[in-house]
Formats: C-alpha cells, sequence, structure tokens
C-alpha cells in the first residue's frame, strides 16, 4: 500500500510451476498490482536479488525446491524474512497447512483459485502488513519519549491501541472471508459475550476468577476464538451442507490449529493478557461441561471460565443463524435449548445467568 502512495503500485510476485496458474493469477491481480509471475523456486530467488515484492505467492508442491523448502530459506535471511507469503495449494492437507504456518507462512489459498476470494485475501494481507509496520512505527516513537512528556506518552499509547483493534478486526475479517456462511459471528459472540460477563458482574459470581479481568481486553480477545479455521480447508469450510463424520473430525481441529497460532504469536510478541484470554478462548469453547466436548473432553471447573462463557455465546448464535444444513431458529426456541443445556453442554451458573439476561440476545431486527 505503500508503494501506491510513491506513485507506484504494489508488487506481488506468484511462484508456481504451473502456466495456468502463473495465467489466472496474473488476470486476477494485475490490474490493481504489479505482478511478477515465477515458475521455479530458484528463478524466485534470483529476481528478488533485483526485487522487493510487498507479498509472495508460494506454490507448496514444485520440483527441485518446494514452497516449505524455499520459506524456510525466505525466513532465515535478513533481507526477505518480512515479506509476507501466502502459500498456494491443491492438496487437502491440513498438517502441511499447519506447517506452512509454523514456518512463517501468513496464510493458504487452496487452488483452484476463486478470483474475487483471491483478490480479497491479497488486499486483506496487504492491509494487515501496512497496519503492521505503522504499528512497529509508533511503537518505536514510543521508546524514544522523555518521561515527562506523559500527555503525548497518553496520545501516542492511544493510537497503538487504535492500531492493534484495526489489526484485531481484520484478521477476524480474515477468518470471516474463508467461512462466508457465518457472516458477522465474531462480532455477535463478543456480544453476547459482553452480555454475559457484565450480568457476572452485576450479580456478584465469579468474582475470584474474573478478579484481574480487564473486561474491555477480554471482550477483544474473544474475536479470535475462530482463528484455528485459518487452517482448515475450503473444501470443508465452505461446504455448502452438512459435514461427513470425518470432515467433522477435520473441522473439530481448528480448536487446536487456533491455539497454536496464537502460541506462534505470542513466541515472538511480549506474554500479555490480551493473549492469554485469546488462547483460552479459541482452545476450549467447545467443551462441555458434561466432558463430552473436544479437544480435550474437559469437565466441569477444568473449562476455564472463558470457554464455559463462549460455549453460550456461540450455540447461542448457531442456533439463531442459516447454515447450509439447517435454517435459523427463533430466539425463543434458542434459549429453550441453551437452557435445557444446563449441567450437560452448559454450566449451570452460567445457564442461570443466562435465563437472567436472555431477553438482552434477542436479535435486533435486521441484526
Amino acid at each position: 500500500m505503500n508503494d501506491l502512495t510513491k506513485g507506484r503500485r504494489t508488487r506481488l510476485m506468484v511462484v508456481d510451476d504451473n502456466i495456468t496458474n502463473l495465467k489466472y493469477a496474473k488476470t486476477a491481480l494485475s490490474d490493481i498490482y504489479d505482478v511478477f509471475t515465477v515458475p521455479s523456486c530458484a528463478k524466485m530467488f534470483s529476481l528478488l536479488e533485483a526485487e522487493r515484492p510487498s507479498l509472495i505467492l508460494l506454490d507448496i508442491n514444485m520440483p527441485e525446491m518446494n514452497g516449505l523448502e524455499a520459506i524456510k530459506i525466505l525466513k532465515n535471511r535478513a533481507e526477505t524474512r518480512d515479506i509476507p507469503v501466502i502459500f498456494l495449494t491443491a492438496k487437502n492437507d491440513p498438517d502441511s497447512e499447519v506447517e506452512g504456518l509454523n514456518l512463517g507462512a501468513a496464510d493458504y489459498i487452496a487452488k483452484p483459485f476463486v478470483q474475487s476470494l483471491l483478490r480479497k485475501r491479497v488486499e486483506i494481507h496487504l492491509t494487515m502488513e501496512s497496519q503492521k509496520r505503522t504499528l512497529e512505527d509508533q511503537k518505536l516513537e514510543l521508546q524514544n519519549f522523555n518521561e515527562n512528556l506523559q500527555r503525548l506518552v497518553e496520545e501516542k499509547t492511544g493510537r497503538v491501541l487504535e492500531l492493534q483493534g484495526a489489526i484485531l478486526n481484520t484478521l477476524a475479517d480474515l477468518v470471516e472471508s474463508r467461512d462466508d456462511v457465518t457472516g458477522g459471528h465474531v462480532q455477535r459472540t463478543q456480544r453476547w459475550l459482553d452480555i454475559l460477563v457484565g450480568a457476572l458482574q452485576d450479580f456478584g459470581l465469579y468474582r475470584e476468577e474474573t478478579a484481574d479481568w480487564d473486561m474491555k481486553l477480554v471482550s477483544q480477545s474473544s474475536q479470535l476464538h475462530d482463528v484455528g479455521k485459518i487452517a482448515i480447508s475450503d473444501g470443508i469450510l465452505r461446504k455448502p451442507g452438512k459435514l461427513t463424520p470425518d470432515e467433522f473430525e477435520k473441522m473439530k481441529r481448528h480448536s487446536l490449529f487456533g491455539a497454536r497460532i496464537i502460541e506462534k504469536i505470542s513466541a515472538r510478541a511480549s506474554e500479555s493478557d490480551f493473549l492469554k484470554h485469546s488462547k483460552i478462548f479459541a482452545m476450549t469453547h467447545h467443551e462441555k461441561w458434561d466432558g463430552s466436548g473436544y479437544p480435550d473432553g474437559l469437565r466441569g471447573e477444568e473449562i476455564p471460565l472463558q470457554g464455559r462463557l463462549m460455549a453460550i455465546a456461540d450455540v447461542y448464535d448457531a442456533l439463531i443463524s442459516d447454515r447450509p444444513y439447517k435454517k435459523a431458529i427463533s430466539h425463543e426456541e434458542a434459549a429453550r435449548i441453551i437452557i435445557e443445556g444446563r449441567g450437560t453442554h452448559f454450566d449451570p451458573v452460567l445457564i442461570d445467568v443466562f435465563q437472567e439476561v436472555k431477553d438482552q440476545f434477542r436479535p435486533s431486527p435486521g441484526g
């Protein structure tokens, strides 16, 4: 994006040994970006000596050197380690996709490409990189502030927090851009969670567990509860119908994938309560009070309070929303099902709270 402000278009590099894929990607993107199409990793490294693209779209399966081998080299070189890489893959192989994410890939896109999705994903990642660079610039400024310039420090800190929120929203949008049947899910579940947490405070419940919670931070961190869906293949995530048992088992792994992604972020950043809450939400929102949930089959108060809260918000939103395999049901019917889950799916104390505030869950007309 900064390239545009300097009078030239943002440059992308597409690396794939299939000439058809290269032509298709260039057709999809060249009206917006300068696109370099490269048929091998060797030629990519040669071109990188003269060009620095803002983003690399890299095929995983190529002869001589594959994408996983190439990204290791890219991330080990100071001059290329900060270039975001999106993997291109025709494989339905979550393990390879997670390996790629662990090696530093920003995302992956399944082939054959959907032109509008390809353009949107590229746009989102370039926006995130632009915001990341801006945030890093702001942090460098903060390090140089004098202690006596407290007012200026507070102003700059506010800007950093705004940027953090912008990056968080962009990441949440990225998850929902892949799972288009659940549009708005992140924002709605955050709303339901806020209602429940506010009621806990009003009723003086779970005071010990929430004593050190920054409620605004907890609310924001809940937006990453489904971030692990980034590692679920499009064939499963966007399937226009009910999943098979095998597909559902693969879908269930998004809880583990989400925790791993947040752990990776934690390894590269300072430890923060935001990331701690985010990991708990991602890992435990599908656990059930009776121990029949996943991924760990936790029971009762073994499940962190964040997971028990999000379980209610997540299920309620699923019930009142259309899915390829079912129609949305009414607020009244959804509330009844939630209440019937007291002591089996859900924490009994939280269900008692839900009964007190369930009318606040009622969706507004058109939303």
